[in-house]
């Protein structure tokens, strides 16, 4: 078992990646038509359907050439591509990461997730229901703090199915985020890239990794970006920043489960994902 009340630190954000490894994916992102912050919020998808894709920056910047009419992208104070950084909790014991292992439905992640340019931080929970569907609930904090205090303990309690006292920082992530939303129906997509985690006093980059996530009210083929990388021979896989952190970072703690996408990851490094 993990020891966290022995080895866990605060995590430090990683150094941040050069622009200009993102200058292919920057100009296409310039070619598309803004959206803002407020106009968003009609597709929030705080229920939702979730469908994952782990491909290639590469891969990426090749299937948006072909979308740029399809979505417009989510701008704030002239930025188009966001940072973020999130920090997880869990029990001791990993109570949420196991549940994720073992495939158990009605599963949780808690995590305080701030948005770095905008300096707005929230304390999220999502629920995985034995439906599929995704719930995500959110409090919002006047500050990013790497703790839970007494409103968000009170918050988390009307929740979860165990007590928040006994929550403790585990992960943390940092990633940059690019959000896309679709001209035609009711769907979002999410594009991180540049991810790390911190774990204590050990820390990983994964340098070229691109995680699509589509957001949708009910699955549908009839998403643009699906059907693009249907072409492309990618497939669709189930993939946690949170699992795969830990599972990386504490191989000590049991990983089978993530054996598929930890492969991935590595088939991906050397250049190839199919």
């Amino acid at each position: 078992m993990l020891d966290l009340k022995s080895s866990y630190e605060t995590p430090r954000p990683l150094p941040a990646i050069a622009p200009v490894a993102h200058r292919s994916l920057s100009n296409l992102l310039s070619q598309m038509p803004p959206v803002g912050l407020g106009e968003i919020q009609d597709v929030a998808l705080l229920r939702r359907f979730d469908t994952k894709i782990v491909l290639r920056e590469d891969q990426l910047t090749r299937i948006l050439a072909q979308l740029r009419d399809a979505y417009n992208v989510l701008e704030i104070a002239g930025q188009r591509i966001h940072r973020y950084h999130t920090l997880y909790f869990d029990t001791p014991t990993l109570t949420f990461y196991h549940q994720h292992h073992n495939g158990q439905r009605n599963r949780y992640k808690v995590r305080i997730r701030t948005y770095e340019d905008s300096g707005l931080a929230y304390l999220e929970v999502k629920c995985k229901t034995n439906q599929d569907i995704t719930i995500k609930e959110r409090l919002p904090l006047p500050e990013s703090i790497a703790t839970i205090n007494a409103e968000g303990q009170h918050f988390l309690d009307a929740i979860l199915p165990l007590p928040a006292a006994t929550l403790l920082p585990v992960l943390g992530n940092t990633f940059r985020r690019v959000t896309l939303v679709s001209k035609q129906r009711a769907e979002r997509l999410t594009l991180d890239i540049g991810l790390s985690f911190r774990m204590g006093r050990s820390g990983i980059v994964l340098p070229g990794i691109a995680i699509v996530e589509i957001k949708q009210p009910a699955y549908s083929l009839c998403s643009e970006f699906i059907g693009q990388t249907r072409k492309l021979g990618l497939r669709t896989t189930s993939f946690s920043k949170y699992c795969t952190g830990v599972a990386l970072l504490a191989p000590q703690v049991k990983h089978n489960a993530f054996k598929p996408q930890l492969g991935l990851l590595d088939r991906i490094f050397q250049g190839g994902n199919n």
